[in-house]
């Protein structure tokens, strides 16, 4: 039986007060602040969720005497947009009860078009036929005679349809399309596609009845630039079914719609594009309003304005910035109109976009650049051999490897985009090309694209954005400074990343990996005479040779940060990834150390080691090796000297050791360290101040963080093997099926790109508090590359660390994250 519905009305979206979009729908909330702001809006009544259910169920209603002698639209307004809803249905109200007031006020042809369109849209609606089917569109030469014939036989086609006449009177088309959306919202289909998109099963749907506008043409406008978000008005006005630019507008039109802008920026606290409806004297409508489209660098943009207008607060303005998206600003971006031939999708290693020849080796690379050529390196994986190419290349592109593999740490540095663990395309060698899916063949020259932001490998050029680092993305950056709590420090291997991260106005170096001073072509060869050495006397020998080389190297990263901590990571890794592995390389280093190739071979053997990266590397070569940390720090101390005695801020340097277990580690190191630094402030009659620190790598380490902290002034916590190794994951070969561990929920993300807060942050927590609890004043720091990671560098704030450091571009990512994380840790508090 039919319920009564006396209880249940349609509410005027002019009604004042607070808006609840749990009934009004989203929709109808914003219609409802539109006209709280005064603005222009079509009369509009909502047909609240419960009373939408009651008419599903068959309760009557009635034409609202509000909205009398007016034609009607439908529109769904569920709670949260994303949910869908029924398609909207209009014209509504034109029957045999109101055709005669129509054609009084608006002539009748214009009425009889109404009528049709009433039978033909309501009627395919409900029948479930094709509109055409019902009856085709009325053309602009038709008769009143021509429409009441079309409108006849669009009843018999209703009937044909339905085997019931169609509603003759307005109540009754209302009546009808309200219960064709509400029966709509809740078919079995209709909730199956919802809870897809994350609505609760008992989500309800509000029905906004709405006058439409006659003789209007209808449009749609904002007020900003939806690439660049500078103040422009961008839309189009339907006539005659085209669109039509908003140039062909009268200059009083123009200037009626330019004057929404302020009111609805200001009561809106946003920029914002909406739907219109102008009227025969060019007055606008407004019938929706919505955020306006923008891209990540109109993001900015806009956030900063609005700032600057204090129309919200500099806090609200970092709030609104996605950190992640700061990367379109730093990197070129294909630009977002440009047709892509995809070849295949893969890790997003390094974000950026970049377009070149297709190279196969570092030496090609480096050819290329000679030429002038820009060059995409492709190789199986990247190994220290290849970073002089990298260098010369503007992409990277791997078929193995995942998000802390050496080709993703390194082309992050380097600020180069790079996609890695490609794992659908076949790399040949010895045919100098790749094979890509469906049998697509690409050689060694021929051009490619790759997008380190999405992924993607394409075929061709792509049309780019330049980087924008000025204006809005400094202004917005300053900010970000004045309110973060916990530093931000940078990866840098060399002078140039050193400069890099300077200009991205960093609080130093959180990590320098110096086995990367070692792979310059005159470098590499005195490092592998220094590894193939018989004896620790030939090593030193050697040694005293690369001491020059490094001392430079530290006194320009010293230069460079003046003022600044520089964190220095003693050698880290196994020696086997220094030593040649193509035969004319070993033949040239036996010539060069005047022994037989299969000399070189053997000892190369000697060396090998069934699992490298857990062998005899990091700290286990300072023990076993000591001359070799011995040499890096007399380059360290050497250099902290020589820019000592130029005046101006001390330097500090931070030595830390990598790899550590047990604290005996530690004091075995640092009494050396400290003999060395004894022994250069005697030679040079000098004095200087240094810390001594551990990378915290290893479980056991962050479980004895306790007895670390005894012998290290800061525990700097490499995440990069710290995950690999409390995972018991390989971080170079788990991209080849960390794709299906997310899709099927084993990992919520890949914990090579995002923090593990579980069970690497539980680690990390235990070892902070383990670590103060011994020494107080211990520095904390992350320099895994989980510190450009905005939700590893709010846990790192939450868990009372110093710093975090990253790779040069990443550093504006994680100074946004740092102020975020304060702004919204203020909050909190206040609201406690």
């Amino acid at each position: 039986m039919p319920q009564t519905v006396a209880s249940l009305k349609p509410l005027s979206i002019h009604a004042t007060g607070a808006v609840d979009a749990q009934v009004f729908g989203a929709r109808g909330a914003r219609l409802a602040r539109l006209a709280a702001l005064g603005l222009d809006v079509p009369q509009a009544l909502v047909y609240p969720p419960k009373l939408v259910d009651a008419i599903a169920d068959g309760a009557e209603i009635t034409w609202p005497d509000a909205l009398g002698g007016q034609v009607l639209a439908l529109r769904a307004a569920p709670q949260e947009a994303e949910w869908g809803g029924p398609e909207s249905l209009l014209p509504i109200g034109v029957a045999a009860d109101t055709l005669d007031h129509f054609i009084a006020t608006r002539g009748e042809v214009e009425a009889l078009r109404l009528q049709l369109q009433c039978i033909r849209n309501l009627g395919a609606a409900v029948s479930g036929a094709t509109r055409n089917s019902i009856a085709p569109p009325p053309q602009s030469g038709d008769s009143a005679a021509d429409l009441r014939h079309q409108i006849q036989t669009a009843r018999e086609a209703y009937q044909a349809e339905t085997e019931d006449a169609f509603p003759d009177t307005a109540t009754g088309q209302l009546r009808a399309a309200l219960r064709h959306m509400a029966r709509g919202w809740h078919s079995a289909s209709a909730r199956i596609l919802r809870a897809a998109k994350g609505a609760p099963e008992d989500a309800g749907l509000a029905i906004i009845a709405q006058v439409l506008v006659p003789n209007c043409r209808t449009g749609r406008l904002q007020f900003v630039d939806q690439s660049s978000g500078q103040a422009q008005l961008v839309g189009y006005v339907l006539q005659d079914g085209k669109e039509h630019p908003l140039s062909e507008l009268s200059a009083r039109e123009c200037a009626a719609l330019k004057a929404l802008e302020a009111p609805l920026t200001r009561g809106h606290a946003d920029a914002c594009r909406v739907k219109f409806a102008l009227d025969a004297t060019g007055k606008p409508w407004l019938t929706d309003v919505r955020p306006a489209q923008r891209s990540a660098r109109a993001t900015l943009r806009i956030a900063v304005d609005l700032a600057k207008s204090e129309l919200i607060s500099r806090e609200d303005a970092l709030l609104r910035i996605e950190p992640r998206s700061l990367a379109e600003h730093l990197h070129h971006q294909i630009d977002p109109d440009e047709t892509r031939d995809v070849v295949t999708t893969a890790m997003p290693a390094s974000p950026g976009a970049a377009t070149g020849r297709i190279v196969l080796s570092a030496q090609a690379a480096m050819a290329a650049e000679a030429q002038g050529e820009a060059a995409i390196l492709v190789r199986h994986e990247t190994s220290p051999e290849d970073i002089r190419g990298m260098h010369s290349s503007v992409g990277v592109l791997t078929i193995r490897g995942g998000m802390t593999s050496h080709a993703a740490v390194i082309a992050r540095g380097l600020g180069l985009p790079c996609v890695v663990g490609a794992a659908e395309l076949r790399l040949d060698m010895k045919a100098r090309s790749f094979r890509g899916p469906k049998g697509r063949i690409f050689s060694e020259g021929d051009i490619i694209t790759i997008d380190g932001t999405s992924g993607e490998v394409i075929n061709g050029t792509c049309k780019m954005i330049a980087p924008d680092l000025g204006g809005p993305f400094t202004v917005l950056m300053s900010w970000a400074d004045k309110v973060r709590s916990i530093g931000v420090r940078a990866n840098a291997d060399t002078p140039t990343d050193a400069r890099a991260a300077r200009s991205f106005n960093v609080d130093g170096i959180g990590l320098c990996r110096t086995e990367h001073m070692f792979f310059e072509p005159e470098r590499i060869t005195v490092m592998r005479e220094m590894i193939l050495a018989d004896d620790a006397a030939s090593r030193a020998e050697v040694l005293q040779r690369l001491l020059p080389m490094q001392r430079a190297d530290f006194i320009d990263l010293f230069d460079i940060m003046r003022g600044l901590p520089v964190t220095i990571r003693l050698l880290d890794p196994p020696l086997h990834e220094f030593l040649p592995q193509e035969p004319d390389e070993l033949e040239h280093l036996a010539r060069v150390m005047n022994v037989g190739i299969d000399d070189v071979r053997a000892r190369a053997a000697e060396l090998a080691e069934v699992n490298p990266m857990l062998g005899m590397r990091g700290v286990r070569l300072g023990i076993t090796m000591p001359e070799i940390y011995d040499m890096q720090a007399r380059a360290i101390f050497q250099a902290a000297v020589a820019i000592n005695a130029q005046g101006g801020a001390p330097v500090v340097p931070e030595i830390m050791i990598p790899l550590v277990s047990a604290n005996r580690e530690v004091e075995l190191v640092k009494e050396r360290v400290d003999a060395i630094a004894a022994a250069v402030q005697a030679e040079t009659g000098s004095s200087f101040a240094y810390k001594l620190g551990v990378m915290v790598e290893t479980p056991r380490a962050a479980l004895r963080a306790k007895d670390l902290a005894k012998s290290s002034a800061f525990l700097s916590f490499g995440t990069n093997d710290l995950t690999q190794m409390t995972y018991g994951l390989s971080r170079d070969d788990a991209g080849r099926f960390m794709r299906d561990y997310v899709q099927r929920g084993v990992f919520a993300e890949d914990p090579f790109h995002t923090l593990d807060l579980e069970g690497v942050g539980e680690l990390l927590v235990m070892a902070a508090r383990r670590g103060r609890d011994t020494n107080p004043d211990l520095v904390l720091g992350l320099c895994g590359e989980h510190g450009g990671d905005p939700a590893a560098v709010r846990f790192c704030r939450l868990a009372g660390f110093d710093y975090v450091s990253c790779s040069p571009f990443r550093v504006p990512i994680a100074r946004l994250a740092a102020a975020q994380a304060s702004i919204l840790a203020e909050r909190g508090a206040a609201l406690k």
